[in-house]
């Protein structure tokens, strides 16, 4: 008898994940996971390794054990990991290190000299953060710092979602990605600011992407939008995204 389906039920609300948090997670469908924690369906081998490099549990854990009947001993020995596994560091580029990091990126020593900082609620990976200047991503307001996953193969990026590129010629830039399977050498990168029209790169310019996990801001520094602001940002919007549907068909 399989306890896989039982045990990621039981590991997504011991973190407080909903479904469709713990789905994104683990890069399947909700519904997916959902008919995994029924069990109407078996996982699948690729979605339980994810899962096991997440709660560092083995796959004979994850299939053979009842982790919700032995719980204790499963938050002990997750609690004893913890305290003797070395907290994630997560280095940060600030605007005046950003014309540095265009050419250091790639060098550990440049990497190791940047301030770095610690944050509890991330999953195992590889992180990076970025500040931004500027209002073409409002409401997002300038001065944020966009805490970014690594991501290793533009084919895995998705369309609307956000991604600090690192480019030759545009530099560092934080943008919503459209991708087309007409123009696979280019990415169109939108603003949400819709002020700001899109423009396009190619794909072979970028040299790192990091996507968007955590938006870090000051208090009370939230961007406003009046009713007026609102009504043209809509129709701006609307209007791209027409001009944009109709460069991609």
């Amino acid at each position: 008898m399989s306890f896989a389906g039982k045990n990621l039920k039981y590991l997504r609300k011991l973190r407080g994940w909903t479904q469709e948090d713990f789905a994104a997670r683990i890069k399947i469908k909700r519904s997916l996971l959902g008919a995994y924690e029924e069990e109407r369906a078996e996982p699948r081998l690729e979605v339980l390794e994810l899962v096991s490099e997440i709660f560092k549990v083995s796959l004979d854990e994850l299939f053979l054990k009842d982790l919700g009947e032995t719980k204790g001993s499963y938050i002990a020995k997750r609690r004893a990991q913890k305290l003797a596994a070395e907290p994630m560091v997560i280095q940060f580029v600030p605007v005046k290190a950003a014309a540095g990091y265009l050419a250091g990126y790639a060098d550990p020593e440049f990497i190791d000299e940047l301030n770095t900082f610690t944050l509890p609620m991330l999953a195992p990976g590889q992180y990076r953060a970025f500040e931004i200047i500027g209002d073409s991503m409002l409401p997002t307001p300038s001065g944020s710092v966009i805490v970014g996953e690594k991501v290793e193969d533009l084919e895995g990026l998705k369309n609307s979602n956000t991604y600090i590129l690192v480019s030759r010629q545009e530099g560092i830039v934080y943008k919503r990605v459209m991708k087309s399977p007409k123009t696979k050498q280019k990415l169109t990168l939108v603003s949400d600011n819709p002020v700001y029209q899109p423009y396009q790169v190619d794909a072979n310019d970028i040299v790192e992407v990091w996507q968007a996990q955590m938006v870090i801001t000051r208090a009370n520094q939230q961007q406003r939008w009046d009713v007026n602001q609102l009504a043209s940002i809509v129709t701006n919007l609307q209007e791209q995204v027409s001009t944009l549907k109709k460069k991609m068909n």
